[in-house]
């Protein structure tokens, strides 16, 4: 299949910027954001401050290796792709075997971080967490199965367990609950992604569910896994983990993520599916921002 015309030749020397470009920062922070949810959650007071940042930079740091083996293991993928053809590897402008030896770098140092500085278990889930997503779905799930976002989506709902055990030292139901959730959020996020850059994936060859199922069996999956996430949504509250302030602000989140899951299911507005994948990004930031104000301004009836 032909390459996209965008990633044939390097337009540029690899810079500074490149390499971070590996690391898909926006995807990090959102995650650096659950995951210091989960330690503040994970305690009555808040957590240290040498805890907090040394838990978020090693974190950060194996997330970052992930997503450079992410790269290298898609850049086949990626050349072929209108959102991805101008991605470091695809334009060449750094060589996997530099990207393979960046990533070694930050995972390494990461792991050894939390096991050093924070607890072993964290720095173990860490280490299960990068494999999952950087080697069982990026280079087997993703290419295997139209399911692939659902059992892949374990590993990246891992940070705010991982916050609550580098608070804790175990692993408790409130914080698999905060896993759970964005478990259940992350189809219909990816899943409006999809719907969205549909082409992009039947150019590469990718079995995503809009290709092997159909749009209106995506659409439907959608509404049903957002159903699935209000459930989810709502558990912290009735599980004593969250008090009213939670339970109002979630409410209106959700009322507004049903209402794009309801519309891609009944209309079939092109702009639609991205708007919905953009609304999800700010819907399980305020999720969890929510939920931090909560655990300290804590109204209980």
């Amino acid at each position: 299949m032909a390459t996209y015309p965008l990633a044939k030749n390097p337009v540029r020397q690899a810079g500074w910027r490149d390499f971070l470009a590996l690391c898909k920062l926006k995807v990090v922070a959102v995650m650096l954001l659950t995951l210091v949810v989960g330690m503040c959650l994970a305690t009555p007071v808040p957590p240290s401050l040498s805890l907090l940042l040394v838990t978020c930079l090693g974190v950060g740091l194996a997330a970052a290796s992930a997503a450079a083996v992410n790269h290298v293991l898609d850049q086949e993928i990626d050349i072929k792709m209108a959102r991805t053809a101008r991605r470091p590897l695809p334009t060449g402008r750094i060589s996997a075997l530099h990207a393979v030896l960046f990533a070694a770098v930050l995972g390494t140092s990461g792991i050894a971080l939390l096991a050093w500085f924070v607890n072993p278990l964290t720095a173990w889930l860490t280490l299960a967490s990068l494999i999952g997503y950087a080697f069982i779905y990026t280079a087997f799930l993703k290419r295997a199965t139209p399911q692939n976002i659902v059992i892949g989506g374990v590993a990246g709902a891992a940070p705010p367990l991982l916050g609550w055990t580098a608070v804790t030292g175990d692993i408790s139901g409130n914080g698999l609950l905060l896993m759970l959730i964005i478990f259940a959020w992350t189809p219909p996020h990816f899943w409006a992604l999809c719907i969205a850059r549909r082409d992009d994936y039947a150019r590469a060859g990718v079995p995503m569910l809009p290709i092997t199922h159909g749009d209106a069996f995506t659409r439907l999956q959608i509404l049903l896994y957002t159903l699935m996430t209000l459930l989810m949504t709502a558990l912290p509250y009735f599980s004593g983990l969250s008090g009213l302030i939670y339970l109002g602000g979630v409410s209106v989140l959700n009322a507004r993520f049903l209402y794009w899951a309801w519309r891609l299911l009944r209309y079939r507005d092109a702009a639609d599916p991205m708007r919905m994948f953009r609304f999800s990004i700010l819907y399980i930031m305020g999720l969890f921002a929510i939920l931090l104000i909560d655990h300290y301004l804590k109204l209980q009836l």
